[in-house]
């Protein structure tokens, strides 16, 4: 029975065990959500950047398209 007793006295944890595992994975999880959101605002910001790239090219390709895709013919 003493056995059991010790068996039984190991596996009770102490209150501060569940606070510090408890704060811990409320970190991790609040960092997640930090990191997440970060990254979805550079995602943000890079879509603007390669829009405005593509609204470029897309007038420079009209333009072209006026002068015979390019090319710019010279008459005498």
């Amino acid at each position: 029975m003493t056995k059991d007793k010790r068996k039984l006295k190991a596996q009770v944890k102490s209150r501060w065990y569940y606070i510090f595992w408890g704060a811990a994975t409320v970190s991790v999880f609040a960092g997640q959500i930090y990191v997440g959101n970060g990254f979805r605002r550079m995602a943000e910001s890079f879509d603007r950047i390669v829009d405005g790239i593509v609204v470029e090219i897309e007038e420079e390709k009209n333009n072209w398209n006026r002068y015979g895709n390019g090319i710019i013919l010279l008459s005498d």
